[in-house]
């Protein structure tokens, strides 16, 4: 299994790179249309990408290198090198939750919707990238056998790229990004409801992603430690809690809302 997509004399373009690049350009364009439909101003979407992105990968491989340090403390270059992989896509949340934060603030627009509009983009692009994880064999499972690996009816492509280090591997690569691929179905169905309300998508994917990766998180075999602990799942944890209580808070205001009304329409005010 070669992680290079293609080679142009002595450039290579890896997989990694280019479904990185792919996913950010479905991203963007979904994100710009949805933020036209919400009446946002034209230029939003294209004035954050450029900086959004930048902090996304530098949070993401910074995430990477900060704890697994010890692969890089004897060779520094190498924390440059990363269209070779190791970008955690924790770190790209938080880093980019940071920048958006500051764009809102500095452009005056809402910073929950924001979110909204750029959840579904999100998690599609991470359904894409984890591909290039296959390809540049890493974020696997445990070691499995040949047989398992066919009970699941995957393609032998798949199969033959599970084989790393001598040993076949649980594909967890795909069961996150087909866990995402699901939750992308289910955002694009709460799009479409009326009752799509501030903070609904956002706290969504906190919640959905929250969950499934720290399920898919125990099942891999190169995950990240604070001591004993998976960071991943700490962060899962967090993320899960975070969207909790936002769907808490969507809840309440549109309950407090319903009784308004109600009160409203009781005591005769606002009949015509």
């Amino acid at each position: 299994m070669s992680p290079i997509f293609v080679s142009i004399g002595p450039v290579k373009i890896y997989w990694y790179s280019f479904l990185i690049l792919v996913a950010i350009i479905i991203g963007y364009n979904i994100a710009q249309n949805y933020s036209k439909k919400l009446n946002f101003s034209p230029s939003i979407i294209p004035d954050l990408i450029l900086g959004l992105v930048i902090s996304a990968i530098i949070g993401a491989r910074a995430y990477y290198v900060i704890f697994n340090f010890s692969n890089y403390k004897d060779n520094i270059i190498d924390i440059f090198k990363i269209w070779k992989g190791g970008l955690a896509i924790y770190g790209a949340i938080i880093a980019g939750t940071l920048y958006i934060l500051y764009f809102s603030i500095k452009k005056k627009v809402s910073f929950i919707r924001l979110l909204d509009i750029i959840s579904l983009s999100l998690l599609l692009g991470q359904a894409i990238g984890r591909w290039g994880n296959f390809f540049n064999q890493e974020a696997y499972g445990g070691i499995t056998s040949l047989d398992n690996l066919k009970s699941l009816h995957l393609p032998q492509f798949i199969i033959e790229g599970m084989y790393i280090e001598g040993a076949y591997r649980t594909p967890t690569f795909l069961y996150e990004s087909i866990w995402c691929l699901i939750g992308v179905i289910i955002l694009l169905n709460i799009r479409k409801r009326k009752s799509n309300l501030i903070g609904k998508q956002i706290s969504f994917y906190l919640v959905w992603y929250g969950i499934g990766r720290f399920i898919i998180e125990g099942l891999r075999s190169d995950s990240l430690y604070l001591g004993s602990l998976r960071i991943s799942q700490i962060v899962s944890i967090i993320l899960i809690v975070i969207g909790l209580i936002g769907n808490l808070i969507i809840y309440k205001r549109t309950h407090q809302k319903i009784k308004n009304i109600s009160v409203n329409t009781d005591t005769g005010i606002g009949r015509i």
